[in-house]
């Protein structure tokens, strides 16, 4: 058995580091269809919440939007396959001979959901009348203070105790078991 030691950011860190060391000097035509394959391999490893989630709205007729710090080479076949309508993630710098660069590119546009969440709503006509958003982080706040149903899926300890004080839903799972927090009132 190992031992967990440190947070769970920390870690997350330190694999986009890596990632972004080793992706420098990599061809993009050369590294699409890896990650193309990997995607197919594993789509449907999902968390079983929130891929019903998905697909409960998707059936109800809601624009569903996902914005994530993983590069969209990654996340864009991935979440089309789950249904979601705009998709926003890491763009990787790439030389002018197509090569990584190791650095991310408009790296402001998602790094402010709220923004995000506020201006595909003014281009797209939307409301947030029945409005649902799923964060795991506090760096997910500002978006979940303007939807109206805020789920906290699997939170960092930072995240659980805005949720706990605002009285958000709080959805974690592990291995086969989906458990909600109720907050304290």
């Amino acid at each position: 058995m190992v031992r967990s030691q440190g947070h769970v950011e920390k870690y997350i860190a330190a694999v986009v580091q890596a990632f972004r060391r080793h992706i420098s000097g990599v061809r993009e035509v050369e590294f699409i269809p890896i990650m193309r394959r990997m995607v197919r391999a594993q789509r449907h490893r999902v968390y079983r919440y929130t891929r019903d989630l998905v697909a409960s709205l998707r059936r109800r007729g809601y624009y569903l939007i996902a914005v994530l710090h993983s590069p969209r080479y990654m996340v864009d076949d991935f979440a089309r396959e789950l249904g979601f309508d705009k998709i926003y993630g890491r763009v990787l710098g790439v030389t002018k001979s197509g090569r990584f660069t190791g650095r991310a590119r408009h790296l402001s546009v998602i790094s402010d959901k709220a923004k995000v969440l506020r201006r595909v709503i003014e281009k797209q006509g939307l409301t947030l009348v029945g409005s649902v958003g799923v964060g795991d982080s506090e760096a997910d706040v500002g978006f979940l203070e303007m939807v109206e149903t805020p789920i906290c899926f699997n939170p960092n300890v930072a995240l659980l105790r805005v949720a706990k004080r605002r009285g958000w839903k709080v959805v974690v799972e592990r291995k086969d078991v989906v458990y909600e927090i109720r907050p304290e009132k």
